[in-house]
């Protein structure tokens, strides 16, 4: 009698809770119905989550750059939302190992997530191939259906995460666990087995992005659809024919849609992993990160000059300049056109042992240009605005050499290392086109003027292509989701998945206000809370944009990183992107949003 009455008092307790959710989102009924269905499937998904066997903390998974994952189904009916939500994270690998006589366990994996149902626990072998893998591996099982299937795992050692409900809603919630994008608090209420026994059950804090729905942030999906009509009105009047926008409020992924087709008359759907040339956005995403490294490791002083890092510097115009004066863009650099310097004798459609350097299919730089000639012209040009803010690409190319030298490792490398791998950011990177199938790279420009062919996974930006597709100032590729990874761990203070990448207090110095002359950050553009980059972006905000058409603005203030990825310049440089101001409108769009849903909220209350 005494356990039925703790029964009803907790099924009390999770409907009152879970009528709270409902009627929380109950104004938006009429302004968005997949949302009304959706929210008793994500409560109840929370509620019914429970993770065992973590007391090593296995879970959520840290260190990714270690982990080499394979997810593999042993009866799940959800598995392709599962796995895709797994990706949202981290590199992994997906096996179907339903209805085979003979389950082997891959060896080239140290990591292994198995999905089970109730129903594939009554299979001894299934149970069999779990306990031996757990010998060799790293194993989490994903469970979902009736929980006394659990005594099934009693001899199990290893993390298991368990929902009653087996739809696509728990699917992809139980992925976000393994991984800190969602949290479990629930505990057994009853006893089911020696190991699985009452109140058993761990809980676990967010520690990566949840992907979610507007209304966790307190903001009406319906609001958000501004989004697509300017998104939509870009591509009728061709000022891209594709597009990204990404959308991230405390933490948690709101919005994240894909816009058109990879070109105006291709036949390639956008789709939100899609890869993007990233142009300018590569000074902050991948050389600002590598300086703030070496600045918390006391390798990069700001104060010092060019010609304590760089020999070639040494009695040149450029030895004395500050490294913080590079990174503000006040060190008097002017703009040079590389490829301007070219000779027919310079480049050669085939490669060869003199010619390795590929621009494009059918363009070879020959070796050592780079060093040869444009080193050399940076080193010798004049400079006219000495302490004055004008904006050059050549202070980038001077932090990478500076970084190269200081950490004895090409910037991309250097980068892959110490945040994307670990970070999960699975196509950040430099000469994608090297890694990835073509399709899933967008076009970015089809080029008259100097290789005269299409590009696509080369860079677009003449200089960087002619530096092997490894500049300070661009030649990053990445999707829009590996952007929301970098900088919610630049928003969150440095700290990401449980891992300190960078401190505080140097992420507070690099993006915050440095100059007397200009709104600049060190390596980053910010804000000036006047109309920059948007109306209604704070004076806190930081980010960048690139020439190609791309942008990031994250602003502390409301806890909200925006992305927008296009190929604005496919298949030639054109300026409606920007005079019809689509990255501002958006962004203010957004602005309105999270406005207007708070005033819906007050009005409620």
């Amino acid at each position: 009698m005494k356990i039925q009455i703790q029964k009803l008092n907790i099924l009390i307790k999770a409907s009152f809770i879970l009528l709270i959710f409902i009627l929380g989102g109950f104004k938006f009924v009429k302004e968005n119905k997949t949302w009304n269905t959706d929210l008793p499937k994500k409560s109840v998904s929370y509620f019914n989550s429970l993770l065992f066997n973590n007391g090593s903390q296995i879970i959520p998974f840290k260190n990714l750059a270690d982990l080499k994952i394979v997810s593999i189904n042993l009866g799940s009916a959800y598995s392709v939302e599962f796995d895709a939500m797994l990706r949202n994270y981290a590199d992994m690998k997906s096996l179907d190992f339903r209805n085979l006589p003979y389950l082997h366990i891959p060896d080239q994996y140290n990591t292994l997530i198995i999905q089970v149902t109730s129903e594939a626990l009554t299979q001894r072998k299934n149970i069999d191939f779990i306990l031996a893998a757990e010998k060799l591996h790293t194993v989490v099982v994903a469970g979902f259906g009736n929980q006394a299937a659990l005594s099934a795992l009693d001899s199990l050692r290893s993390p298991v995460i368990w929902n009653q409900h087996e739809i696509a809603a728990t699917a992809e919630f139980t992925a976000q666990i393994i991984f800190g994008g969602e949290t479990v608090q629930g505990h057994l209420t009853d006893s089911i087995s020696v190991r699985f026994n009452k109140g058993a059950g761990y809980k676990t804090d967010q520690t990566r992005l949840r992907y979610t729905h507007p209304e966790e942030s307190g903001i009406s999906t319906l609001k958000l659809n501004k989004i697509d009509d300017i998104v939509n009105e870009a591509i009728r009047e061709h000022a891209t024919p594709s597009a990204v926008v990404m959308v991230i409020k405390d933490g948690n992924v709101i919005f994240n849609k894909a816009y058109g087709l990879h070109t105006y008359d291709g036949v390639i759907p956008t789709k939100v992993d899609d890869i993007y040339d990233l142009a300018s956005v590569t000074k902050v995403a991948a050389t600002t990160m590598a300086a703030m490294k070496l600045y918390d490791e006391q390798k990069l002083d700001l104060n010092a000059g060019l010609g304590t890092y760089l020999e070639d510097v040494k009695n040149t115009n450029k030895e004395n300049i500050s490294v913080k004066d590079v990174l503000l863009h006040q060190a008097g650099f002017v703009n040079l056109d590389f490829y301007s310097y070219l000779k027919p004798l310079d480049h050669q459609p085939d490669s060869s042992n003199l010619y390795s350097v590929k621009l494009s299919e059918h363009y070879f730089l020959r070796n050592n240009y780079y060093q040869d000639v444009m080193w050399r012209k940076m080193l010798s040009s004049s400079l006219p605005t000495r302490g004055r803010y004008v904006y050059s690409d050549i202070s980038m190319y001077m932090m990478k050499e500076v970084i190269e030298h200081q950490t004895q490792q090409p910037l991309d490398q250097y980068v892959l290392k110490e945040f994307y791998s670990s970070l999960g950011m699975r196509t950040a990177g430099f000469n994608p086109i090297k890694r990835f199938n073509k399709n899933q790279i967008v076009p970015t420009e089809q080029d008259n003027y100097f290789r005269n062919t299409l590009l696509q996974g080369y860079v677009q930006d003449p200089g960087a292509c002619m530096a092997n597709g490894v500049a300070g100032h661009a030649g990053l590729f990445a999707s829009a989701n590996d952007l929301a990874i970098l900088n919610q761990m630049l928003l969150n203070g440095g700290t990401y998945g449980g891992v300190e990448y960078i401190k505080p207090e140097t992420v507070k110095l690099f993006t915050s206000s440095q100059s007397n002359v200009s709104r600049r950050g060190l390596g980053f553009d910010r804000g000036n809370g006047t109309g920059y980059p948007s109306t209604s972006a704070s004076a806190e905000s930081y980010g960048h944009t690139g020439y190609t058409g791309t942008c990031v603005w994250v602003d502390p203030k409301e806890k909200l990183i925006y992305i927008f990825l296009s190929n604005r310049v496919y298949p030639s440089a054109s300026n409606k992107l920007n005079s019809m101001r689509v990255r501002p409108r958006i962004q203010d769009a957004i602005y309105e949003a999270i406005a207007g849903s708070k005033t819906d909220f007050a009005k409620a209350e």
